[in-house]
């Protein structure tokens, strides 16, 4: 079967919907001693594997990557990465940064490895939807792996929801985050402010408005509906609560790492009330589809 080009790849992200990433990786005639065609995994030396220069990802969590690399210690790495072999004998990752690092880190010499012959502008989609597709891609991440596909691939909000299973209001909502100051961004990227709290601030139209009303919301530690509220007097002063947000009492640093963490991975406003050692965690969810995404992580699905 022929390598398409770019101009037919397109169609066939659409044909691919919902059936893995292997339908993302057309196999090419790639020589059978790269074992490109069969699928099957090989051992590759990570010192042979170069970085994903597509990858969407910004930072990843040191915490996770040594509890990684202390999983593959014990029990090997699971699922293979894929890679694409290049012309000068050496290999470029397309998906499982994750797993060649904390391989890496675990002190292994090699890692299993599918590999697979694709073009530059397949490896660069494959990679940001993948990772679209995990859970731990903190929302400015998103928003920008959303941007990349309509710059680079000219896709419309319509399909980039379809590529990625989600609906096209979600994928609206992602993008205009980038429409926000730089140094409110930093702050939803580093979980400082929750998705809801950056959706929310968009109905302001100033960016001078939104940074002034993000360190408040920030200073105040408000919850969205108070942010809700706080940015709806602000619109519409005449009709604005007598009554000042109130400041929530703080938070444990420990219980805020958690809660931040279960936010990021989530995707959805989390709440924790502990009471030495005792409580609950509540999850907020504003629409069906994220409840359905929030059922499928907890069950495993």
């Amino acid at each position: 079967m022929d390598t398409p080009t770019p101009t037919t790849f397109p169609d066939m992200k659409r044909r691919a919907l919902g059936k893995g990433l292997d339908t993302l990786l057309p196999r090419a005639n790639a020589p059978h001693s790269l074992e490109a065609e069969t699928g099957k995994p090989r051992e590759i030396d990570l010192d042979l594997i170069d970085t994903n220069p597509f990858q969407t990802r910004s930072a990843m969590n040191q915490e996770q990557l040594a509890e990684l690399a202390a999983s593959i210690t014990a029990n090997g790495v699971v699922q293979p990465i894929l890679v694409r072999p290049l012309a000068s004998g050496r290999f470029q990752l397309i998906a499982g940064e994750r797993r060649w690092r904390a391989s890496s880190l675990a002190g292994k010499r090699t890692i299993p490895a599918i590999l697979r012959q694709v073009s530059d502008e397949q490896a660069m989609e494959i990679t940001i939807v993948e990772n679209l597709q995990r859970a731990d891609l903190n929302p400015m991440e998103q928003a920008r792996a959303y941007e990349r596909l309509s710059r680079e691939f000219h896709m419309t909000q319509e399909q980039m929801a379809t590529r990625t299973g989600k609906d096209r209001a979600t994928v609206a909502n992602f993008l205009r985050l980038l429409r926000l100051p730089v140094t409110v961004q930093s702050r939803v990227e580093n979980g400082i402010l929750s998705f809801g709290h950056a959706r929310t601030l968009l109905a302001l139209q100033n960016s001078e408005d939104i940074e002034k009303a993000a360190n408040k919301i920030a200073a105040l530690s408000m919850s969205v509906r108070q942010t809700e509220t706080y940015i709806q007097g602000l619109i519409n002063p005449e009709k604005a609560p007598k009554k000042q947000v109130k400041t929530e009492l703080p938070t444990d640093p420990n219980i805020r790492e958690v809660q931040e963490r279960l936010q990021r991975a989530l995707g959805l406003k989390v709440h924790i009330e502990d009471n030495k050692g005792r409580g609950k965690v509540i999850i907020e969810y504003a629409k069906l589809e994220d409840f359905d995404s929030l059922l499928e992580q907890l069950a495993g699905e």
